[in-house]
């Protein structure tokens, strides 16, 4: 059974930072993509940002420059670290992963930025 654990949210400042942090299990770790997803309230959720197995790493235009992707493959963890955060960063963020075609998300943890 995938389980992804999300952790790291907060109430932020504009300008600050902070550093999402989601722990994985039931899978190798190490043979699965892994994304970072939000849904702001009224909003569809979208894709932030995503790191393969090779490390390559991909955002949505709205966060680059501010947020890096990273992976810890040796403690099946992938980190989010977000700097420059402005208030349209709030928003519920979700660790992801595809694996056997089928889609596995965490609980979630709230961003909030305040202006």
């Amino acid at each position: 059974q995938v389980q992804l654990v999300e952790s790291g949210g907060g109430l932020v400042q504009a300008g600050g930072s902070l550093r999402l942090s989601c722990a994985v299990s039931g899978i190798i770790f190490r043979f699965n993509n892994m994304g970072w997803y939000r849904q702001a309230p009224g909003k569809q959720r979208e894709l932030v940002a995503s790191i393969s197995i090779y490390d390559t790493r991909n955002y949505a235009e709205s966060v680059k420059g501010r947020f890096t992707i990273s992976r810890d493959n040796a403690k099946n963890t992938v980190v989010l670290q977000m700097n420059s955060l402005r208030p349209d960063d709030t928003a519920v963020y979700y660790c992801n992963t595809v694996s056997g075609n089928i889609a596995s998300w965490g609980q979630g943890t709230q961003v909030t930025v305040s202006s």
